[in-house]
């Protein structure tokens, strides 16, 4: 299913969450395009998470300083035109709704945190693994997971495969993200087996359960949130 948008309007301008859409944008168009595919590769292996580095770090003792910084970058780097813009569609319906919710400030240590818990989740599941992870998709996964807790009743317009068409279709929130949930679950799954699959199904799964747990923990009271509405 793709979600074209979803039955629910904020109440504020999401600045945040056009930040980093743009913010996605700009690294690709601006950082990655020009680069050929060995300074593309190069790039990905400086400013993405590699799991078997941090796992040998965590293992010998050596320092987690210089590794700490790809858990942020690596969530701006995107590996083609699908991977961004699957990414972008998903924050641009579902992150407007979050951020209203959370306010500014904490939408983006919101986002932030999931992404990181996310490139965790895929290291426990891959601790040995040479490749690079790269993308939002931890981070947006989180957006989803917090959504699903809060807008339960919201319902989202797709494009439903129907044999071989696709018909527009309103689907309960709670649905639509449950099913996104069991397949990234079930490819994760799968994963563990010795599949190859260039998708990091477990920053997925590690990002949505972070973003049901933050979104709770986050949520500023109401009084507090009038008083500071940055906050």
């Amino acid at each position: 299913m793709i979600p074209l948008r979803d039955s629910i309007r904020p109440r504020r301008r999401p600045f945040v969450n056009w930040l980093l859409i743009l913010t996605n944008l700009w690294v690709f168009f601006f950082k990655e395009l020009g680069l050929s595919q060995a300074q593309l590769s190069e790039l990905f292996y400086n400013l993405g998470v590699i799991p078997v580095q941090v796992t040998h770090a965590l293992q010998t003792g050596a320092p987690l300083e210089p590794l700490l910084l790809p858990f942020i970058t690596a969530m701006f780097l995107h590996g083609g035109w699908v991977h961004l813009g699957g990414n972008m569609l998903y924050l641009w319906i579902f992150g407007d709704n979050v951020e209203d919710r959370l306010g500014h400030f904490r939408f983006l240590l919101f986002y932030l945190l999931c992404g990181m818990v996310g490139s965790l989740a895929h290291i426990l599941a891959n601790p040995t693994s040479p490749v690079p992870v790269i993308g939002a998709s931890g981070a947006i996964a989180g957006v989803l997971g917090g959504y699903f807790v809060t807008f339960r009743h919201s319902r989202i317009l797709a494009l439903v495969p129907v044999f071989f068409f696709l018909t527009l279709m309103e689907v309960p929130a709670v649905i639509f993200l449950a099913l996104w949930f069991v397949i990234q679950l079930f490819n994760g799954a799968a994963s563990l087996g010795g599949v190859v699959n260039p998708v990091a199904w477990w920053a997925h799964v590690g990002g949505f359960v972070a973003g049901m747990i933050l979104i709770k923990l986050l949520t500023p009271r109401s009084r507090i949130r009038n008083k500071y509405p940055w906050w």
